[in-house]
């Protein structure tokens, strides 16, 4: 089972027709400069504003600028604009704020909470969890590794062992796997003494924005060191979540495996459940 989180419906385009051909497709062409392709025009400026995000014009939490402004410094119309930005909303890149503007999705504890936790108490009832670090090492990537986060085999990668807990209790055992290259002075002190939530350290202090996750489910039973840390006996069956992070451009950045104790927990992903602001 696969959950694309982050994924909104793909919208379809009746660009306004270029003054020299009437074709919108020739439109996108000279608006690029001239490079062939055959996107329609408003997903070529969704990609500049991409583009403008991965190199940190627009700031997390920053408001980027009004329709009007973008559709002047890209020459074209606002509809396309809008069109372009309502793409960025449905994936969660860019949030509207009703009467306030459009922002760059900042990876605060609410967002943190509410779009990528998915573990609930049997009850309903739904918890922020403490984090406590286990381990941190670096280490070679296996194959396996290196297929998920597009690297090459032996390339270097961090490997964290943490912990999560819910009114105390240790509920899930989570094994990170990021690439060093990415990550180049990452250590256990910044990991341990983080303020936030992990996706928010990558942004603040990596420029790295997980904008939407993948993840696969299983039930196995957990190694012994991870069933000890739960509190459980070597027979006790546990939830494996799979989950791959990926940034803009779907370029996976972080290979995550959590064993959770289900006793008194679930899975919940209430995908059109609308978050916070």
């Amino acid at each position: 089972m696969t959950y694309m989180i982050g994924r909104g419906p793909v919208l379809e385009c009746h660009d306004e027709p270029s003054s020299n051909t009437g074709n919108p497709m020739n439109s996108a062409r000279a608006w690029a400069g001239g490079a062939p392709t055959s996107q329609p025009l408003y997903k070529e400026v969704k990609s500049r504003i991409t583009k403008s995000l991965i190199a940190g014009e627009w700031k997390p939490g920053a408001a980027i600028p009004s329709e009007s402004q973008l559709a002047a410094q890209f020459r074209v119309s606002v509809g396309t604009i809008r069109k372009a930005i309502d793409e960025l909303v449905a994936e969660k890149i860019v949030i509207r704020q009703q009467g306030r503007g459009t922002f760059v999705t900042l990876h605060s504890e609410d967002r943190q909470f509410y779009y990528f936790f998915h573990i609930v108490g049997r009850q309903g009832g739904k918890e922020p969890p403490s984090h406590e670090l286990l381990s941190m090492q670096t280490i070679k990537a296996d194959a396996a590794t290196a297929a998920e986060l597009a690297l090459k085999p032996g390339e270097r990668v961090h490997r964290v062992h943490n912990v999560l807990k819910l009114a105390g209790k240790p509920v899930i055992f989570d094994e990170l796997r990021v690439a060093a290259a990415r990550f180049p002075d990452l250590s256990a002190a910044k990991f341990g003494a983080r303020d936030g939530t992990i996706y928010g350290l990558y942004q603040a202090k990596y420029g790295i924005n997980v904008v939407r996750i993948s993840e696969r489910l299983s039930a196995a039973l957990a190694p012994p060191r991870i069933a000890g840390v739960l509190g459980l006996t070597a027979a006790d069956p546990v939830l494996v979540i799979k989950r791959v992070a990926y940034t803009y451009h779907d370029e996976p950045v972080e290979l995550r495996t959590s064993w959770v104790n289900t006793h008194d927990h679930e899975y919940l992903s209430d995908l059109w459940k609308s978050e916070p602001h």
